[in-house]
């Protein structure tokens, strides 16, 4: 039963991704399987409990990845660079067109705009969490972790958004300068000492 699930959640998410929120339909996710629409609605009942509960399933290998990242023995920065490298719209995170979907749906559905808000408040708290780390340890100076920690991750999504819908708007060795100066500024560091710690 949760094998047949987790099937359904992960055809979903990628209908979703080729589709978008409003188009995809029960039957799309139910033809990618070769399943009958009845079996999808025997596991969600309606499309928006099945878009809500595939976010979830995205979000939640989103966040078992940062705390993989986030849980290594090395210094914060290090960990800090590598999760935020990996977050960012240059890094290897996919599903940027899945997230930028979801929160235009969110605007509309309660359920997807609950599940949007609680994978931002968990990763804006992760790397709070670690920054503060960083600043015990001597590593470097913050005095407001979760400040950075929304600056940082609201230039990330921006930059996805301009390089998930336009193309070329930003090339993507600007982009990743401009997501390691930042992180360097919102630190006290130089880009130079950011830049030398390898994730």
């Amino acid at each position: 039963m949760t094998e047949r699930r987790e099937e359904l959640l992960r055809a979903a998410v990628e209908q979703i991704e080729a589709r978008g929120v409003v188009a995809v339909r029960i039957a799309d996710v139910a033809s990618a399987l070769g399943v009958s629409n009845a079996l999808v609605l025997y596991h969600f009942s309606t499309k928006e409990k099945l878009v809500a509960a595939a976010f979830t399933h995205a979000a939640e290998e989103d966040l078992a990845r940062l705390r993989k990242l986030l849980g290594r023995r090395t210094t914060a920065l290090r960990r800090l660079r590598a999760a935020v490298r990996w977050y960012a719209p240059t890094g290897q995170a996919k599903g940027w067109r899945l997230w930028i979907e979801g929160w235009a749906a969110a605007l509309r559905e309660p359920a997807l705009q609950s599940v949007t808000r609680d994978l931002d408040k968990q990763w804006k708290t992760a790397l709070a969490d670690v920054i503060t780390e960083g600043v015990a340890a001597g590593e470097f100076r913050c005095p407001d972790p979760m400040g950075t920690a929304l600056r940082l991750t609201a230039l990330l999504d921006g930059l996805a958004v301009q390089l998930t819908s336009y193309a070329g708007a930003v090339p993507r060795a600007r982009a990743q300068e401009w997501v390691d100066e930042a992180l360097a500024r919102e630190l006290g560091l130089t880009r130079e000492t950011l830049t030398a710690q390898e994730p």
